[in-house]
């Protein structure tokens, strides 16, 4: 384990910090998301869960640092964040963009490590092996904004909000350039159980596609499918607390 530095403490977020956890849960957000984003499942969290939330660069406290638009790099980066708080089991929960960066981390850490994830919960993302082309980050700024609009993802406030807007959009547009020009390198699949969390109405994920997680995996594998489009989390969010609680009590 490498020391807690100050580069580290600019990626970590621990707003109910649990000194005493015996599993450590790291969060990763979607595309424009912040740690922030997080904060309502940490303070759900029983008193053995600590959890984690990663800040991207580029936005909120780390607006004045560039943008990170190469997943393959921010999985690296954001690995060797987490490498001090290895110390303990890890599990794993990513939404949409944070899903494929949760599943390339925890590779990082089987591959360099030999750490197993405790779990790895893959939200509102098809699986890293069933591609699509996207071209989101080629729109110009209202063509993104609309497909803010269409996954309604982002909070309200902030697409009224024209200034607010301005700031956020080079952000959200790194993060579409990552996730939409990532591409799967087959490998050797995780050996951590896999649990997809999908919404049965999101127009970017299929069954078929969420399902498909299970070819990335030698663990166990769950699919729950939730009513609601791409953002179902937030509609669902104390049974999807019920749900990541139940299964890190099972170990």
């Amino acid at each position: 384990m490498t020391d807690r530095t100050d580069d580290n403490g600019l990626w970590i977020r621990r707003f109910h910090p649990k000194e005493d956890g015996t599993v450590r849960l790291v969060c990763l957000p979607h595309a424009g998301g912040s740690a922030s984003f997080f904060f309502p499942l940490s303070r759900a969290m029983p008193s053995w869960v600590d959890v984690i939330a990663v800040q991207y660069p580029g936005r909120q406290d780390r607006r004045e640092e560039p943008f990170i638009d190469s997943l393959d790099e921010l999985a690296d980066r954001v690995f060797q964040a987490l490498l001090p708080w290895s110390d303990r089991p890890l599990a794993f929960f990513g939404h949409s963009m944070g899903a494929t960066l949760a599943f390339e981390v925890a590779r990082r850490f089987e591959r360099e490590k030999d750490l197993v994830a405790t779990v790895l919960f893959a939200s509102g993302r098809r699986a890293p092996s069933r591609h699509r082309e996207d071209s989101v980050h080629r729109r110009d700024d209202e063509g993104i904004v609309q497909e803010m609009r269409a996954l309604s993802g982002t909070d309200a406030q902030i697409l009224g909000d024209e200034e607010l807007l301005r700031m956020v959009l080079p952000a959200i547009r790194a993060d579409y350039r990552a996730v939409e020009t990532y591409a799967y390198r087959p490998g050797e699949p995780l050996r951590c159980p896999v649990v997809a969390l999908t919404g049965d109405s999101d127009s970017r994920v299929t069954l078929d596609e969420a399902t498909a997680w299970a070819e990335h995996t030698t663990g166990t594998f769950e699919l729950k499918v939730y009513p609601g489009g791409h953002f179902f989390p937030a509609q669902h969010q104390a049974e999807i607390n019920g749900e990541i609680t139940a299964r890190l009590a099972r170990g």
